[in-house]
């Protein structure tokens, strides 16, 4: 049989029976861990896993699979939770309708400054997306509508309401709402990264010209990347919003969110569906604890475990932990 007919004869979706009982272990168990009775800050500790495993992966879109390194990303949780709570508060609209339109405005905007910004590549486009993230921020401080600086502080429900998002007796529906996302983001990206638009982008990733001169729109894909990689965003930041009921431009479009999802994705594999998620079981844990054993709510202690976090990056090697894996238990595709 030529070696043709082999990868012909290959199947789409590698089933490898050990990751698929490992996978599915773990997200029963996360299902399940409410019903052993975790306290509210393990609980808080896990949504915080799983929004940042999100962003982290929103982020491995174009940065891990397209090769575009972004340093502006968190303009676009800021713009999702803005969406949420500006319609909430003015219209009264469910913040569900608003998870919703903050996800097409997301992909709407990405496109717009897509299609200039990604021509430029390299460092070029990371400090072009800086300035568009401080940009934004700028813009929220001074736009009145949304309540500039002062940001929206959103009505409290007398009780619990699903219409609202609004949980005051348990965490626990919180914790499931943002594992639903959680699960549904991975399972996306897991499809993209086996999908021919996978396979493109990483062509894309590792030459350019060689990609274009096999028919591969190279700018068409490098903005479908950067719409899906907003879209996956957005969403965290309409639930985040809901979350803590405190929305400001400060807080929503913080350079430390743009930051903090290139860490855990260099720290957990770049490029690697589930690397993301080895960062964030290793990184936002540590942030947590560091914050109750220094004090304080972040800003200083972050960027301490932040910058011991780079330091873990430059000594090993730069494919990131999951790499340190090995092949028959986790199923993966080798990202040069």
């Amino acid at each position: 049989m030529s070696d043709l007919k082999i990868a012909q004869s290959e199947p789409l979706f590698n089933s490898n029976k050990k990751m698929t009982y490992l996978v599915l272990g773990f997200f029963a168990f996360l299902i399940l861990l409410p019903a052993l009775g975790p306290t509210k800050f393990f609980l808080h500790l896990m949504i915080m896993i799983f929004m940042h495993a999100v962003i982290s992966q929103s982020w491995n879109i174009i940065g891990g699979f397209s090769g575009q390194i972004s340093l502006g990303h968190g303009a676009f949780f800021g713009i999702g939770a803005y969406a949420t709570s500006f319609f909430y508060v003015e219209y009264g609209l469910t913040p569900w309708i608003g998870i919703l339109i903050g996800i097409i405005v997301c992909a709407i905007v990405a496109i717009l400054i897509g299609i200039p910004m990604l021509r430029l590549s390299g460092h070029y486009f990371a400090i072009a997306t800086l300035l568009i993230g401080i940009s934004f921020q700028i813009i929220f401080q001074r736009w009145d509508l949304v309540g500039a600086a002062s940001g929206l502080w959103v009505p409290l429900t007398s009780e619990d309401s699903l219409y609202a998002i609004q949980f005051h007796s348990s965490k626990v529906p919180y914790y499931y709402l943002f594992l639903i996302f959680f699960t549904i983001i991975f399972f996306i990206t897991w499809l993209i990264s086996r999908s021919k638009l996978g396979y493109r982008l990483r062509a894309v990733r590792d030459d350019a010209q060689a990609a274009q001169s096999l028919g591969i729109d190279v700018a068409k894909h490098k903005i479908i990347a950067f719409a899906i990689s907003a879209m996956m965003m957005s969403p965290m930041g309409s639930l985040f919003a809901q979350y803590i009921l405190i929305v400001d431009p400060d807080r929503m479009f913080n350079f430390e969110i743009s930051i903090i999802a290139l860490l855990i994705t260099v720290l957990g594999g770049i490029g690697y569906v589930w690397g993301p998620l080895v960062g964030t079981l290793i990184l936002i844990p540590l942030a947590e604890y560091a914050r109750i054993f220094f004090g304080g709510t972040g800003g200083a202690v972050d960027l301490m475990v932040y910058g011991i976090v780079l330091m873990f990056i430059c000594i090993f090697k730069p494919s990131g932990i999951i790499s340190f894996l090995p092949n028959h238990i986790l199923h993966r595709e080798k990202m040069r």
